[in-house]
C-alpha cells in the first residue's frame, strides 16, 4: 500500500472524514477551553475526542482498502 498514490473517493466519505477530524478537533478545544465547569468539560471533551479518533481507523482501513482492491483488480487484467 502507497500512501503516496492518488486516492478516489466519494463526496459522503469526504464528508465522514470531514465530521470525524471536526469532533475531534472540538473535542480538544472543550479539553482545553474554559467555558464550561471542568467535570462537564471534560466528559465532553473526552467523548468527542475519543470518538472521533476511533472512527478515524475504519474509514482510512475503507480507503485504503478500496484503492489497494482497486489497484489488484486492475493489475490481475480485469
Amino acid at each position: 500500500m502507497d500512501i503516496s498514490e492518488p486516492k478516489s473517493i466519494t463526496v459522503p466519505e469526504i464528508a465522514l472524514i470531514a465530521a470525524t477530524r471536526g469532533a475531534i478537533g472540538f473535542g480538544a478545544g472543550l479539553l482545553l477551553a474554559g467555558k464550561f465547569k471542568r467535570e462537564r468539560r471534560k466528559v465532553l471533551g473526552w467523548a468527542l475526542f475519543l470518538s472521533g479518533l476511533a472512527s478515524t481507523i475504519p474509514i482510512a482501513m475503507h480507503v485504503f482498502a478500496k484503492k489497494h482492491a482497486s489497484a489488484t483488480w486492475n493489475q490481475t487484467g480485469h
